[in-house]
């Protein structure tokens, strides 16, 4: 691919995808994230004002899975 191509690009609030879409079973929440299924789903069909508030409150969503134990960092840690 070339870099002389130019690509087409949205003027919006990008989203805070970092490529680990693994869903909490409880929490329901993105462990990558942050967001909610239903938040990830609509995300291209919210306007700039709701993903703004939505990528404000995610720093405060972390807490809700780091209380909680188990899962793979649990498994690897088991397994040493």
């Amino acid at each position: 691919m070339s870099d002389d191509i130019p690509v087409w690009t949205r003027k919006e609030i990008e989203s805070p995808c970092v490529r680990i879409c693994v869903v909490h079973p409880e929490a329901r929440i993105c462990t990558g994230c942050y967001r909610s299924v239903d938040e990830i789903s609509r995300w291209s069909k919210m306007s700039a004002d709701e993903r703004r508030e939505i990528m404000a409150d995610l720093p405060n969503r972390a807490p809700l899975l780091r209380k909680r134990r188990g899962g793979r960092a649990a498994r690897m840690q088991r397994g040493q």
